[in-house]
């Protein structure tokens, strides 16, 4: 019974379990490594996205016979031009865009009471009761608004660890450019034999799984980021290109991000115009078709192998663990997890090959 995978599968399980839960209990012993490893997770994490979005950059110019500091000067200089044209030209538009609607606020909030208003006076033939949601929302954005104005040193803090943030991300980048090729061969240097071809194929695995998704999800990204600010503006939609840059972001989660990103394209056209909804509604379908048919295809193809009910369930799980940012990081953690798993699975179906060709030919160990 003990060779049975289903046995091993349950002690490794009981066993990792009894693991964490020992950590639980001897916190105090580890809590300055989980504040050290608290201090540079972001950073680590910032430094590691624009590693991945910059290392192709870096990779052309490399084989245009340029140096390494000279191709990561050159990045540098690229990120420094990029925002710096942000900051002249994207930033006072959207800086113009933010003023206008918070000008405009108080009309937009009377616009949004009078689309309530008129929900609720159809609540009787509803199958919920909408003024108990609402309410409850008025009184989260309330508690928000009070816990923001009574929390002033929390947010000092937070700024000091934001400045700390800013200052760690270009160290943590510079050395990614610098040395990602040693990083494998020196982590899986201690270790000989199959082992070591095991962890050096699972640290690349990952790396091309981390790759093909980061990559592949900023362009997608981008390119519906352009498609849908062009429709807002041919259709004449208010803040356009706020609502482009909210699709930005919202589009790097997988399946649900879109969605969040029509609801306020939606809620602004039906302030402005109750018919520009269908326009808004027709654009957003239209540039999520050619992002599922044309663009992820040719950008990511089947890489992850996702499905995409794993995804949507992954995302509204990590949503509720860990906020927003673990929507962000759901789907590439989960896909680590699974290549870690595969390359496992594989190396202990290796191990079983081997072990049967050593001990006879057709016939297992005596």
């Amino acid at each position: 019974m003990t060779k049975k995978v289903w046995f091993q599968t349950g002690i490794a399980i009981i066993i990792t379990l009894l693991i964490i839960m020992l950590v639980i209990r001897v916190q105090v012993i580890f809590e300055p490594v989980f504040t050290i490893v608290a201090t540079i997770f972001v950073p680590l994490l910032l430094g590691g996205l624009l590693y991945y979005i910059t290392e192709p950059i870096q990779r052309f110019l490399e084989k245009r016979k340029a140096g390494r500091l000279t191709s990561i000067l050159a990045v540098f200089v690229i990120i420094l031009l990029v925002l710096t044209m942000l900051s002249m030209i994207i930033v006072p538009m959207v800086t113009e865009q933010v003023q206008n609607l918070i000008s405009r606020a108080p009309l937009i909030q009377n616009e949004i009471q009078d689309v309530f208003n008129m929900i609720l006076s159809y609540r009787d033939r509803l199958p919920i009761n909408p003024e108990q949601y609402i309410q409850d929302a008025l009184n989260r954005g309330s508690q928000m608004l009070s816990n923001l104005a009574s929390n002033a040193f929390t947010i000092l803090t937070s700024t000091v660890s934001v400045l700390i943030t800013l200052v760690l991300v270009p160290f943590f980048f510079f050395f990614m450019l610098k040395d990602h090729e040693k990083l494998i061969p020196s982590m899986v240097s201690p270790f000989r034999g199959t082992l070591k071809q095991f962890l050096t194929e699972l640290f690349y695995d990952i790396d091309h799984t981390l790759r093909a998704f980061i990559q592949g999800q900023m362009l997608v990204s981008f390119i519906l980021c352009i498609i849908l600010y062009i429709g807002y503006v041919i259709v004449g939609l208010d803040y356009a290109l706020l609502l482009a840059i909210f699709a930005l972001f919202m589009n790097l989660i997988p399946f649900i991000g879109p969605w969040i990103a029509f609801l306020p394209a939606a809620l602004l056209a039906v302030i402005q115009d109750p018919f520009l909804l269908v326009w808004v509604s027709l654009i957003t379908l239209i540039a999520q078709q050619i992002e599922s048919n044309l663009i992820t295809p040719n950008v990511m193809g089947q890489t992850l192998k996702l499905h995409p009910l794993t995804v949507i369930t992954v995302v509204l799980a990590a949503g509720n663990i860990a906020g927003f940012i673990g929507m962000l990081i759901a789907i590439p953690t989960y896909a680590v997890v699974k290549t870690i798993i595969q390359n496992m699975w594989r190396y202990r179906s290796n191990l079983k090959e081997t072990m049967f060709t050593t001990t006879g030919e057709g016939g297992p160990p005596q």
